[in-house]
């Protein structure tokens, strides 16, 4: 007799593979496969065109998730007034031909799920997407941030194949800066039982004391049946390392037929060990629903324990600690993917924030993908999660909810922001009477964290700023006297929301308009924003400041300044596109950290430039830098707190060097060495060894070398890429914020390649779900090639379809 299979109460399977994608068309019904042709919405399953399950779409492209568009397309050199802001990406009503854009994916259903309820859960498209299955409409978002779920327990098949349909129209952007466009994000098909913990149903808070922790558990659970029924919960919290640490069980309770019903649970976890920066600690809560004495559903939620408060004096306290907000604003983009981030780059990103000394993030001007959060929490960053913007709509307040709801488990987030810079209503009484319906939301839904906003206006103005419970502050210099304000709001918590905008390209020491190139210096920067020095030292003298967060941590395509074509991406950020820092990088190291940093700038490669004085800068917490070239001393200088030593040196090539010193004793040396031609390609992955589960990822740098092994930082080769065994490229990069070169190559002969920008490019590499070696080349015309192994080790799958 075979043996019984045992049905799981829950399954999250992720639906990331095996979709078709194909460009349809925002005003041709025939090149937009027939959308609007005939009565699609006056029946259901009678649309026509790629609505129709029959359709064939055997000659679309075979795409895996998540998946940006917009970044395979080309550039174009527009007279349309947003393209430069959105990157020069053809996305548009200017651009019918390349903003709308239709996926479909087949996959199968079990008869054993009959009965259960289905529903697909969308972690974001960018935009406006409408849903079919099996040519039944389940839909409409307009949001391109929020997360959604569609419910298809009555449209499913049991018989046969599904056919899930989804049409993203890209045309309207919501924001000024590259957005992309696609299914971006991750797709889930959810099955539970009819009763079950509802969408986002769990809420977990905390209050420490002494030696404890009372925890209080808010469980909504959905009754999605005909009859009423006796339902209770059990719940258990574990630790980090699998102990359960506390249990709690409810009363039983009537919960009528398509009704919910919400738990209140409190239960003591004894010496707690608390979510901090550099003790980020998860706890487990495990939720049992009984439907009368029959377990129903199994529902995980991950939290953390922890203290947060903000003093309109002192600034921010976290586990009665007071912490300086070390943060930086990001956008969503990454080189060679576009806004499709696989995830493990969400923690390659954290990661190296972290080394730099951030520890705050904001989610710049959106609602992050639910990955980002995740490596947050794991890795100890804290967060500032922000609402694309202010509205009184029920759309906008139901993105709102949304987003609350989704993300108010995770710990590492600090404060909620109701949106950013809406000049035109934010000193009015109407933005006012907006942001109390919209604070009003958020507290409803989570009392335990303080409402923000992004202003960038000044005075004393009440409006929106008059509302929020902390004030933001977008740049200190737009009109604005922050001690004055504060002695006029002595209560109110305030912090830099978004600070400095320097501008800088990595590598380049002198403005280069007709390149789109600014100079490394930090003296360059927008007439709102200021050098990373100069707002530093503003807010250390201001401890009512709970700090700020720097414009940008990386660089992100579109808002090309101060530069348009053929600059097509920002350079705001403390790293360009790929991660590779910036001289600016080092600054805030040096002083958000407490590693001896000690880094010289500019390089030392400056042909046909003998004799004549180079600007040398150093960043460094040391006490004194000493400087040197080609041995003989320069100058020996104190390093000012917050500031930097800087020399003008006459150009020799060599060996130009910097010592530290700290209480009279050397404790460091760097060196800027002339390099001498380029001879070959050096190969660096950030990871030796991935997991082979079709979604890890490798980013491996290329750097050009001398006959000595020096970077060549003028080098700019063009790099081929070849890879064998169990993996894929899925992008390129290099951090010029002027290439036109593709980052994404599909023809199947196509060849992978990306020229190097000031001695350094990229290679974004993805397992597939078989163990083994990949092997990646890099090759240059008369350069030495380069090869690096990477070993992708079995794991554990997640669950798919």
């Amino acid at each position: 007799m075979d043996k019984e299979v045992t049905q799981p109460l829950r399954e999250r399977l992720l639906m990331d593979a095996g979709w078709r994608f194909a460009l349809g068309h925002a005003t041709d019904i025939k090149r937009d496969f027939d959308f609007w042709a005939g009565k699609p919405f006056a029946k259901q399953a009678e649309g026509r065109g790629a609505i129709h399950p029959n359709f064939d779409d055997s000659d679309w492209r075979e795409i895996r998730l998540p998946h940006d568009w917009a970044v395979e397309l080309d550039f174009v050199h527009s007279s349309d007034n947003d393209i430069d802001y959105h990157g020069y990406k053809p996305i548009g009503r200017l651009h019918p031909a390349t903003s709308i854009g239709w996926y479909r994916k087949r996959f199968m259903v079990s008869r054993s799920d009959e009965g259960k309820r289905l529903s697909i859960e969308f972690d974001g498209i960018f935009r406006d997407s409408m849903i079919w299955l099996n040519g039944y409409y389940l839909g409409r978002h307009e949001s391109g941030y929020t997360s959604f779920r569609c419910d298809i327990t009555d449209c499913v098949r049991f018989d046969g194949p599904n056919v899930l349909v989804v049409r993203a129209d890209a045309s309207h952007v919501e924001g000024w800066f590259y957005e992309g466009a696609g299914i971006y994000r991750h797709v889930w098909l959810v099955k539970t039982n009819p009763v079950h913990v509802a969408h986002w149903g769990t809420y977990v808070t905390s209050e420490v004391h002494d030696g404890f922790a009372e925890v209080t558990l808010q469980t909504t659970i959905a009754n999605a049946s005909d009859d009423a029924t006796i339902g209770r919960i059990e719940s258990a919290i574990y630790d980090a390392d699998g102990r359960c640490v506390a249990t709690v069980q409810s009363d039983s309770c009537l919960i009528g037929a398509w009704k919910e019903h919400e738990f209140i649970q409190r239960v003591r976890v004894d010496h707690p060990l608390l979510w901090d920066l550099h003790s980020p600690h998860l706890y487990r809560l495990v939720t049992i629903v009984k439907d009368g004495e029959t377990n129903a559903d199994e529902y995980a939620t991950s939290f953390g324990i922890r203290n947060i408060h903000f003093d309109s004096d002192q600034g921010f306290f976290l586990n009665g600690r007071h912490v300086t907000i070390q943060g930086v604003c990001c956008h969503q983009d990454h080189a060679g993917v576009g806004t499709a981030l696989p995830d493990r780059l969400q923690y390659y990103r954290i990661e190296k924030l972290k080394e730099l000394g951030v520890n705050a993030y904001r989610t710049s001007h959106h609602p992050p993908t639910p990955e980002l959060l995740e490596a947050c929490d794991r890795l100890g960053m804290l967060v500032m999660d922000e609402h694309r913007q202010v509205g009184c709509s029920e759309e906008t307040a139901n993105q709102l909810r949304s987003l609350v709801k989704r993300d108010r488990n995770h710990p590492s987030i600090i404060l909620w922001s109701i949106g950013n810079e809406e000049g035109g209503i934010q000193d009015t009484e109407a933005g006012a009477r907006t942001a109390r319906t919209m604070k009003r939301i958020v507290q409803a839904l989570d009392p335990t964290r303080l409402v923000s906003y992004g202003g960038n206006n000044g005075g004393q103005r009440a409006g929106i700023n008059g509302v929020v419970d902390v004030r933001g502050w977008n740049y200190w210099k737009i009109g604005a006297n922050l001690d004055e304000y504060h002695r006029h709001h002595p209560k109110k918590p305030m912090i830099g929301s978004e600070e400095a905008s320097t501008l800088c390209t990595r590598g380049m020491y002198q403005n280069d308009a007709e390149q789109g190139y600014v100079s490394a210096y930090d003296e360059n920067f927008p007439d709102w924003g200021s050098g990373a020095e100069e707002w530093m030292n503003y807010y250390a003298k201001r401890p009512y400041l709970a700090g700020a967060f720097v414009w940008t941590g990386f660089d992100y395509r579109g808002e090309p300044l101060p530069y348009r074509w053929p600059c097509i991406s920002s350079q705001f950020g403390l790293m360009d596109t790929c991660g590779f820092p910036k001289d600016n990088y080092y600054y805030y190291q040096a002083w958000w950290t407490e590693k001896t940093v000690l880094h010289l700038l500019p390089h030392w490669n400056w042909p046909g430039k003998e004799g004549q004085d180079i600007d040398v800068r150093c960043y460094s917490n040391c006490e004194e830098v000493e400087l040197l070239l080609n041995g003989r001393r320069i100058g020996r200088t104190p390093m000012r707190q917050l500031g930097h030593v800087s020399w003008m040196v006459p150009y020799e090539p060599g060996i130009l060097m910097a010592i530290g010193y700290r209480n009279g004793q050397e404790i460091a040396t760097v060196s800027r060495e002339t390099a001498n031609a380029p001879v070959a390609l050096r190969l660096v992955p950030d990871r030796s060894v991935i997991h082979a589960d079709g979604e890890d990822v490798s980013c491996v740098a290329v750097e050009i070398v001398d006959d000595e092994g020096r970077v060549v930082p003028v080098a700019d080769n063009e790099v081929v890429f070849s890879i064998t065994g169990p993996g894929v490229f899925i992008g390129v990069g290099n951090g010029n914020p002027s290439s036109h070169e593709p980052d994404k190559f599909y023809d199947r002969d196509a060849v992978w390649k990306r020229k190097a920008f000031k001695g350094l490019c990229m290679a974004i590499v993805q397992s597939t779900q078989e163990p083994g070696e990949l092997c990646i080349t890099a090759e240059s015309t008369g350069l030495a090639a380069a090869i690096v192994m990477i070993q992708t080790k079995a794991c554990v799958l997640r669950s798919s379809i």
